[in-house]
């Protein structure tokens, strides 16, 4: 096990010219690069445990080991969750509440990006290292194409869109269900994809579930012009996944 990442003295906001703390870099601080470069050579399997109050660009990192642990700041049970997770005693079912940059010049980064966002960079990829919304666990899951029971509502109206999940691998696990939403038309540019839901699930090895999403106007309303949250008639993309990269979608009407 390698544990890297940075704490307080390294995460703050600069409040006085005393107290400092901001970053001019993504990097893990320090020499840690080059801790891990060495620690790799060693030929041993190498499991990387991040501690940290921010996201760092780790593209190094996933690029020399095989798995990473993102811990974040776990208060004082840290060595106990940490032990059981890398002994097998938890399946980890965490999901990444942010979008992990590869580096600082991709900032701003964030999943609900507007069509007429950055679209690329010219020497490098403007993908995200890791995902909004993704998180591995030690079993795996598949989910199949979501379906709707209609295929358009009003404007009060409310659709249910289901999709069966199976927990494809050889071990007991959780899985966090996603439900984004995408307006192909509105008044007001919208994201491309904007989470409006998600369930955690149980799900035993070569088990299936059918998980259901209640669409109406709390999860397709949008804030219009005037500052008003409506829900305009349409047609609406409704996509499910593990991730805000990997979904499948169907299509729903808000009539007139």
């Amino acid at each position: 096990m390698l544990t890297l990442g940075g704490n307080e003295t390294v995460s703050l906001e600069a409040t006085a010219k005393t107290i400092l703390g901001d970053s001019d870099s993504l990097e893990l601080p320090g020499r840690q690069n080059e801790l891990v470069e060495k620690v790799v050579r060693l030929g041993k399997p190498t499991v990387a445990v991040l501690i940290n109050g921010k996201p760092y660009a780790i593209e190094q990192l996933k690029q020399k080991v095989p798995a990473i642990l993102d811990g974040w700041y776990l208060g004082e049970e840290t060595g106990t969750a940490i032990a059981d997770v890398l002994f097998g005693d938890v399946n980890p079912p965490g999901h990444l509440p942010v979008t992990i940059a590869r580096n600082v010049g991709q900032l701003p980064v964030y999943y609900y990006k507007t069509p007429a966002a950055r679209r690329g960079c010219v020497l490098d990829s403007n993908e995200p290292l890791f995902p909004f919304g993704f998180g591995l666990s030690y079993t795996t899951f598949s989910f199949d194409k979501p379906a709707a029971d209609h295929e358009s509502i009003s404007p009060t109206g409310t659709a249910i869109v289901s999709v069966t999940v199976k927990n494809t691998g050889s071990r007991a696990g959780d899985e966090v269900v996603q439900m984004y939403v995408h307006h192909d038309v509105a008044s007001v540019v919208q994201p491309t994809i904007a989470l409006r839901g998600f369930k955690r699930i149980h799900l035993e090895p070569d088990h299936s579930t059918t998980v259901r999403f209640e669409v109406g106007p709390q999860a397709l309303s949008i804030v219009n012009s005037e500052m008003r949250r409506v829900v305009e008639p349409g047609p609406v993309e409704i996509m499910i996944g593990p991730d805000s990269t990997q979904t499948s979608s169907v299509k729903l009407v808000v009539s007139e």
